[in-house]
């Protein structure tokens, strides 16, 4: 059995910065209080006419093939995930396959939110140690910027999340002590309404019943957080993933060379970092310049590490994320 690694790095987001200023002028909100609560100063939204989900994630995804010194005909398998996808269906990940110009490989769209990069690896880690396939393209973009009520009323969401896209490549390695050692995925549906966006709904309501209402008011259309509730799960559940990675191999936190967290909340980062005794050179954040981008903040922020020399050759690195669902899970990297 064949193990994978990360062979190519890349990310890319809008020019456009916001600033939590910015916001100010468009909600009642401040600096001090969303930099307090969540850690963030800044964000990029896209310009509307501009990027999509896709777009941003083809982006990436060249920069990632580049680096990783291969064609993109031998690229064998495209994984997307996002939540903000162009369109209800297709998914993205055909789009890119497309738009890339690649020849007709399978494209596989992951729905995880938050954990939707962790869970892509994990499937691309697995098709390439079976054999399967050679080179794996994983992506995660986010497009939430046309989706956020950005009143004083949506306030705590709407200055949370940020645009983007960050992509790699898994390429087959025959040293099984380099690479993906392990990837672990977790869920608890009970709780998916604490972090979720209901509308537009094909359930309860149908598209029809929803054409035919048109409220302004439905704020269904939007998506809805329970912060605290989230907060507290997200400890806990990022904690249990970490230790349940390393304990498989064998490993402890001492062991850890660099960990990249999902950007959800700084405060959630700095929980976990001192939980684990991490000085701030073992973990990377980025969260204050681009916000939450969901499924594309562990590449973007894998990206940025890798590109500024603080994830090198024998490293121990460990993924990990958790968010709507609830879903979460880690992956252990010898690098």
């Amino acid at each position: 059995m064949y193990n994978s690694r990360i062979s190519g790095l890349g990310f890319y987001v809008p020019e456009n910065v916001v600033t939590n200023d910015d916001l100010s002028q468009v909600m009642d909100t401040n600096d001090e209080w969303i930099q307090e609560r969540t850690g963030i100063q800044e964000r990029r939204h896209v310009i509307k006419g501009t990027d999509t989900t896709t777009s941003m994630g083809v982006k990436a995804a060249k920069v990632a093939i580049e680096r990783a010194g291969i064609d993109k005909d031998e690229i064998d398998f495209i994984v997307f995930a996002t939540l903000s996808p162009d369109y209800y269906f297709p998914g993205p990940g055909v789009l890119v396959q497309r738009d890339l110009g690649i020849k007709t490989v399978g494209a596989l769209d992951v729905r995880n939110q938050c954990s939707g990069f962790i869970y892509g690896v994990s499937v691309a880690d697995q098709y390439i140690k079976s054999g399967m396939y050679k080179n794996i393209l994983v992506i995660g973009s986010e497009l939430h910027s046309h989706g956020l009520d950005m009143t004083t009323r949506g306030r705590g969401v709407s200055v949370i999340f940020g645009d983007g896209a960050g992509a790699a490549v898994l390429t087959r390695e025959e040293d099984a002590s380099k690479g993906i050692l392990s990837s672990h995925l977790h869920s608890e549906g009970q709780h998916a309404e604490e972090l979720s966006l209901i509308a537009p709904g094909m359930g309860k309501r149908w598209v029809t019943d929803i054409i035919e209402e048109q409220d302004p008011e439905d704020t269904s259309y939007f998506p809805y957080m329970n912060g605290q509730f989230v907060f507290k799960n997200a400890v806990v559940r990022f904690s249990e993933v970490i230790i349940e990675g390393l304990k498989v191999n064998g490993l402890s936190a001492e062991d850890i060379d660099m960990l990249i967290p999902h950007q959800a909340n700084l405060r959630i980062s700095q929980f976990v970092q001192k939980k684990f005794g991490l000085s701030n050179d073992q973990v990377y954040n980025n969260i204050m310049n681009y916000g939450n981008t969901t499924a594309a903040s562990i590449p973007i922020a894998l990206t940025e590490a890798w590109e500024a020399g603080k994830v090198n050759e024998g490293d121990l690195v460990v993924l990990a994320a958790f968010g709507s669902g609830f879903t979460w899970g880690s992956v252990i990297i010898k690098w």
